[in-house]
Formats: C-alpha cells, structure tokens, sequence
C-alpha cells in the first residue's frame, strides 16, 4: 500500500485555497470563539433568548457592514454610511409620527426612507464615481451634510417610533422572532445580488480599474450602483436601529460608521479593494457585537471598557488581515 506524505507546502497550499474560496472562514471561526468565550463567562449568554436579543441589537450594524461591503469591493469607502442611517432614522421617526402612526403611515414612511437612502448614494456615487472626488474626502463631506440635514429635521434625540413598529421588530409572527424574518430575507437578498454581474463588475474595478476601463466594463456606472446599494443597506440598518431603540436619534449612526468599516476588514475583505464576502461582513459585525458581550460578562469595570474593547478588536483585526494576505499571496 502506497504511503502517502503531506507535506507542509501542499498543506499550506490547501489552506490557502480553501481561504480563496471561503474568504469569511477566519471570521466564521473568530465568532466561534467569542461564542464559547461567552458561553464561559454568562452560560445565559448561549440561550436562545440571548442570541435572539444579541441578533435583533446588532443587525442594524451586519447592515450598514454589508451596505459598506459594497463599495469597499470596488477599492472605494463611504465614511457617511453612518450619517445616512441617522438620516433616515430621524426622517422615519418624525414621517411616522405625524402621519398618525398607523400600518399605512409605517410603510409609507419606510418606502420613503428607502427613496432616501438611495438618494444619498445616489449623490455620493456622482461626486465619487462620476466627479472623480477621493472617496475618503467626499464621503466625509457628505456625512456633514447629511447630519446636518437630520438635525435640521429633529434637533433633539428622543422622539419615540410607534409602537406598532417597534413591537413589531422586537416581537413574534407565528411564535418565531420577527429578526429571524429579516435575516431570512437578508440572506436571500444577497444570494440574489451574488448572482448579478454588478458584484463581478466591482470586484473586478477594485482588483484593477485601469484593466477594467481597457475591457470596458463600465466602470463609473458599477461604482455609482455600488454606492446606490450603500445607501439602500444603510437605510435597512435605519429600519432596524429604529426597531431597537424605539426613538428617533440625528447622532445614532456616528460611530457606527467606523465599526462597519471594521466589520468589512474584519470579515476578510481588502480595502484596497477587488476581495471580500458580504458573509464575512455580516459575521465581522457580530464579531465586533460579541467582543462587547465578552467585555461586559467578563466583569470590566466601566473606565476600562472602551480600552479593552478596542484592544480585543484590534487583536483580532490583525488576525483577520494575516489571514486574509495569506489567501491573496
């Protein structure tokens, strides 16, 4: 019988093929871990009301993570992701409230925040893609704007939602948590957009855009769609965050901009662009979700939380990158 060696290079190799084709692998096994750690420090923390709870608090950020994905696969960012989801928040909000707050009002209301948040990526993919403004610079820019703009709208946070859209998104249909309606609808939403050659097109623009001009891809045209389907994303994570807290908030989005960057990154995708997963993403914003679980169970005091937090995310970002450059080399 033949005796068969691995050895270390084509062990290597396949390790390296297997991360080229499930690029979200590193993070899968991140979660993984942060899972059991919870489960060590609160074993309450691994029940089925605590991960619906963990889900239904962070699913505005898997959100705005995949809704930055997006660009961030043509090699671009968009730094008023953020801004876009407090805009929408506080435009349902107030929609809701004066309109009475009844069935028809939500999803008038929600329909039109939709129009709006492909309205500021609309306006962010012309200044960016079209004007050929840095995407860091422009976005940045248009964020001011856009948390202008909430804040001309509602000025003080604390206007609550209705009470049918907030129980609706914290409650049950046919005794199974509406989240996990979401999350169903999530995913085949982005099984959809898996299949369309716009994800091919960005990812080619971000691996290469001078090649992608010379094939003539239409390069301009994928880049606005992509900062189209930011602002469409950004505005499902408003829909959420406003299911969650129950109130409208101008400010809400400000630092969660940065964490979808994170998440990105921490998912396995490359900010220079041209590779990455919006399954990564989506797991890279739970990453982030459970290391605060840990921080809190593990009983840091209040002064040292941020410290740790940022410590704990740093760690495993760089854990993220190794692993992904190892994929790409």
């Amino acid at each position: 019988m033949a005796d068969v060696t691995v050895t270390p290079r084509a062990r290597a190799g396949g390790i390296r093929k297997l991360l080229e084709r499930y690029p979200f692998l590193p993070a899968l096994v991140i979660v993984a871990a942060l899972l059991l750690l919870n489960g060590v420090f609160s074993p309450n923390s691994l029940s089925y009301r605590s991960l619906t709870g963990l889900l239904s608090t962070y699913m505005a950020l898997i959100m705005l993570a995949i809704a930055q994905t997006y660009v961030v696969y043509a090699g671009d960012i968009d730094l008023s992701a953020g801004s876009i989801l407090s805009l929408v928040n506080v435009a349902i909000v107030v929609l809701m409230e004066r309109w009475g707050g009844g069935a028809g009002a939500v999803l008038l209301a929600l329909a039109l925040g939709l129009l709006l948040g492909l309205a500021c990526g609309l306006v962010n993919g012309i200044v960016v893609a079209a004007l050929r403004l840095q995407a860091i610079v422009a976005t940045f820019a248009t964020s001011i704007f856009f948390t202008g703009f909430a804040l001309y709208i509602l000025p003080v946070a604390g206007t609550p939602a209705p009470a049918l859209f907030w129980r609706t998104y914290g409650g049950r249909l046919l005794g199974v948590p509406f989240v996990f309606y979401i999350l169903a609808v999530l995913v085949v939403l982005l099984l959809v957009l898996s299949r369309t050659r716009l994800v091919t097109q960005l990812l080619a623009v971000g691996d290469d855009q001078q090649a992608a001009y010379q094939t003539g891809l239409p390069v301009v045209s994928a880049r606005i769609k992509g900062y189209l389907l930011c602002g469409l994303f950004s505005a499902l994570a408003a829909f959420c965050i406003t299911g969650d807290t129950a109130s409208g908030d101008p400010l809400v989005g400000g630092k969660m901009t940065l964490y979808s960057v994170a998440a990105v990154v921490l998912g396995g995708s490359a900010l220079s662009g041209g590779w990455g997963t919006v399954v990564g993403s989506l797991l890279g914003a739970l990453t982030i979700g459970l290391i605060n679980s840990v921080v809190f169970f593990m009983g840091t005091p209040s002064e040292w939380q941020n410290f740790v937090q940022g410590l704990a995310i740093l760690v495993v970002l760089m854990a993220g990158v190794l692993a992904g450059r190892r994929a790409r080399a």
